[in-house]
This record gives structure tokens, C-alpha cells and sequence, in this order.
């Protein structure tokens, strides 16, 4: 089959898809959220334990415009949602294209759990719109914790399996298929090993104010209480540091204007990162990527 007669078959999901960022737009402005551009091609991405950017010429192609984001927030930016491109490296499948569109919103004074409230606000908003799961997104939302997903599922406490360097496995095969089974599912209270770039706890500093949306067993989200504190983000930053190197991969410089900002004073906020060509795939209910993206 010819490439044309390919994109011909995918006419009817670009305009679900079309709607779906139609509809999405539609709730921020109605939120008096203002929608903003972030670089493309940066000096140096973040540092995540493993994430890799795609180098482009003397820059890198962003992995996320979490950083330069969060920039804003400390600028004065209070309401502020963005969707565009971004890569990652070596990500190819079924669920994953190197190239993929991200939503990314974050609001001063927030936290995970009224990002949360926002969250299924604007799922019940599309589906209602595009007339499609309605009833799903409607229902109840589940709420796992991660160690007790770990111990319904695996039949392990969610520390053991990170003791055991196990944790990605164990969750992408034998937790990660009974999410969202029937109701989208809130995977959250992540082990605070796993807070990435959010707070620990106030009650509890073994777990980090982190949470993750699944639907039909695929991740579509993930949301954090964001970490404001400059030494703790620097400390991680180092951590991550030494773990790439230790396992001899590309080792990327901090972003000095990101930890500039942070020095300045961030907001207590609230975001999330949304996976909108997953989100297109959990929509329309079909198993491949390729069904929603242009290839």
C-alpha cells in the first residue's frame, strides 16, 4: 500500500484528532490559561535517569520544555499551558515514536492533587465534546497507590522491586496492564527514589507528591507537586549525574539558567505532562501509535 493510501485510511483520526486539540485549547482559555512557546533546539536538556535527548548540530532537541517552563513560573507566570514537539532517543514502538506532541500546563499555587481535579476536568470535557468514552471518563477515577498497585499486581512491595533494580520491569509488565482496565486509574505516591523532578511528602518523606494516569493499561500522564528547593533539585541533578556516567552514557551539563531561576524564588505549583498522541490512541481505543501519527 502506497504512503498516500495509508494517510487516506488515517483521515477519520487527524480529525478526531484536530477536535481533541480544538476541545483542549477550548478548556485553558476558559481557565485563563495563556498558551506560550518554548525553544526547540536547546543548550543542554534536562537531566533525567533515563531519558536521552537526540543531539541537533551544537544543541540538543528538547526532551521537555519542563525547565524552561518553570522559568516562567518564576517570572511571574501563573496559569501557563504549552503542546508541541519533542524527541527522545531510541524510542520506537508500538506506544513510542522518537518524535512525539507533549501538553505540558503548570499553575502557581497548585499542587498534584488540584492538577489532578484539572486533569479529569479536561478528559470528561474532550470525551464529552468528541463524543467518545464519554461514560468512561465520567465514572469514578481509581486511585492506586504505587505499593499498593505493587502488591495487588506483583505480589511485592514497590521498595523490594527497586532494591532488586526491578521496578521498570515489574511495572511495565506485571502492574501496568491492569490499569485503567475499566476506569482511567491514578497511579500515585511514588517511592520518594522516584520523585524525579517533584516534592517529598510534608508527612511522609519516603514518598514523593507524584501521580500517573493510565488508561487501558498505557501511561497518558504524569504530575507532580514541583520540587522548588535549589539545593534538593541540585542534589538530584547530581545524583542523576553519576548514575549516567556510571553506565556510560551521555552526561548532560546542568542548566545553570534553570537553577538561576529556582535561586530566584519559584512558586509553589503544580504540574503534568500529557502524552497527546497517546491520549488520541486511548480516544479513538486502537492499539498502535501509528494510527494517529503521521509517519
Amino acid at each position: 500500500m502506497s504512503k498516500s493510501s495509508l494517510l487516506r485510511l488515517k483521515k477519520k483520526n487527524f480529525k478526531v484528532r484536530s477536535d481533541l486539540l480544538r476541545s483542549l485549547r477550548a478548556f485553558f482559555y476558559d481557565q485563563d490559561f495563556i498558551e506560550i512557546d518554548t525553544p526547540v533546539a536547546l543548550k543542554t536538556p534536562a537531566l533525567e535517569d533515563y531519558i536521552d535527548a537526540i543531539p541537533a548540530g551544537f544543541k540538543w532537541l528538547r526532551t521537555s520544555p519542563e525547565l524552561h517552563m518553570k522559568r516562567l513560573l518564576v517570572a511571574g507566570h501563573e496559569k501557563i499551558f504549552q503542546l508541541g514537539s519533542c524527541f527522545r532517543e531510541g524510542e520506537f514502538g508500538a506506544r513510542h515514536r522518537e518524535e512525539f506532541t507533549m501538553l505540558e500546563w503548570y499553575e502557581a499555587g497548585g499542587d498534584y492533587l488540584s492538577i489532578l481535579e484539572q486533569t479529569k476536568g479536561l478528559l470528561r470535557k474532550i470525551s464529552s465534546d468528541l463524543d467518545l468514552r464519554k461514560a468512561y471518563f465520567e465514572a469514578k477515577w481509581q486511585v492506586l497507590t504505587v505499593n499498593e498497585a505493587f502488591e495487588k499486581y506483583a505480589g511485592l512491595p514497590a521498595e523490594e522491586a527497586i532494591a532488586k533494580g526491578e521496578f521498570e520491569e515489574t511495572l511495565c509488565f506485571k502492574v501496568e496492564p491492569h490499569l485503567g482496565k475499566d476506569v482511567p486509574t491514578i497511579l500515585i505516591d511514588y517511592p520518594a527514589s522516584l520523585a524525579a523532578l517533584s516534592k517529598k511528602k510534608k508527612d511522609d518523606s519516603n514518598l514523593a507528591e507524584r501521580w500517573e494516569l493510565y488508561v487501558d493499561g498505557l501511561e497518558i500522564a504524569n504530575a507532580y507537586s514541583e520540587l522548588t528547593d535549589p539545593d534538593e533539585q541540585l542534589k538530584r541533578f547530581r545524583e542523576t549525574a553519576k548514575l549516567r556516567s556510571q553506565e556510560n552514557r551521555e552526561v548532560y551539563e546542568i542548566d545553570q539558567d534553570f537553577m538561576e531561576a529556582l535561586l530566584e524564588g519559584m512558586p509553589e505549583s503544580g504540574g503534568i505532562a500529557v502524552g497527546i498522541d497517546r491520549l488520541c490512541m486511548a480516544m479513538l481505543q486502537v492499539e498502535d501509535i501509528s494510527e494517529v501519527v503521521f509517519d
